[in-house]
């Protein structure tokens, strides 16, 4: 499933191309995604310039004076700007013609992911309002996870990847960060200190900025705004390298379960 790099790369690919354009049709092949696509999406949104591409969390908010789109991947959605005359494939569910002759097309194979609409400010939407600092906030900090860790005896790892707490950190990022940050991520999220939680916030950004500036990771069905695919995933220090040396120590990489989550770490550099 695409995390925050991949979206945000997808924003980033898709909005040079979308920005300033008015959107003159919109074209519903597939209504039935995770949620309906609701109908007033074909009449409201036509006509209407698109003024940002925004992204909250795992969302991308195509904002217009009337209303915005919100679009998520799920788990294999891609999005792509493409001439609308560009032969279709196999699960295009829906184009947004574009002024210029182009259009933003969404494709997906399983269905999990959405095309929604609203006159609301997209923050007051129910999927939105009730969701945790962006990573990259100034009010996100070692500081604000220990805040919120008091009490709490589930693991830390699952702490970092609960929405309503911090937004867009995946099971891939929370392995990956646990691991530079030097903290077990079995560990009850109450009895990781200040000083761990700081460095833990810290490899947040980092790891995600990174992830952001190579495009993602490429894990089954995704791919960016431009058809390319990440690359972050050659980065993975431990995520999916189970019983393989620790690029730090040499020790061998273990794995278990959190959440219904593989969950990977060091035994010897996470404590």
């Amino acid at each position: 499933m695409p995390e925050l790099p991949e979206v945000e790369t997808v924003r980033r690919g898709i909005a040079p191309h979308l920005v300033g354009q008015t959107v003159v049709r919109v074209v519903v092949r597939q209504p039935r995604l995770r949620w309906p696509v609701p109908e007033e999406l074909a009449t409201m949104l036509p006509g209407q310039v698109i003024r940002r591409v925004d992204r909250r969390a795992k969302y991308l908010l195509l904002r217009t004076d009337a209303g915005t789109a919100l679009f998520h991947l799920g788990m294999t959605g891609q999005l792509r700007v493409l001439p609308t005359a560009t032969p279709l494939r196999k699960h295009d569910h829906a184009d947004l013609a574009l002024a210029d002759g182009h259009c933003l097309r969404f494709n997906d194979s399983r269905r999990f992911g959405a095309l929604l609409w609203t006159v609301e400010p997209p923050e007051q939407h129910p999927l939105l309002q009730s969701l945790g600092l962006e990573p990259f906030d100034a009010a996100f900090s070692g500081v604000y996870l220990h805040q919120r860790a008091q009490g709490r005896m589930p693991a830390v790892k699952t702490l970092v990847m609960d929405n309503h707490v911090l937004v867009g950190v995946g099971n891939i990022y929370a392995n990956e960060s646990l691991h530079a940050a030097g903290i077990d991520p079995r560990r009850p999220a109450g009895q990781v200190t200040l000083a761990e939680y700081q460095r833990l916030a810290a490899m947040v950004r980092e790891i995600l900025g990174e992830a952001i500036h190579q495009g993602g990771t490429t894990l089954r069905d995704f791919v960016g705004g431009e058809g390319e695919p990440g690359y972050f995933q050659q980065s993975l220090r431990v995520y999916g390298r189970y019983l393989a040396p620790c690029a730090a120590c040499g020790e061998s990489i273990q794995r278990c379960r959190l959440g219904q989550r593989a969950t990977y770490y060091c035994p010897r550099c996470q404590r």
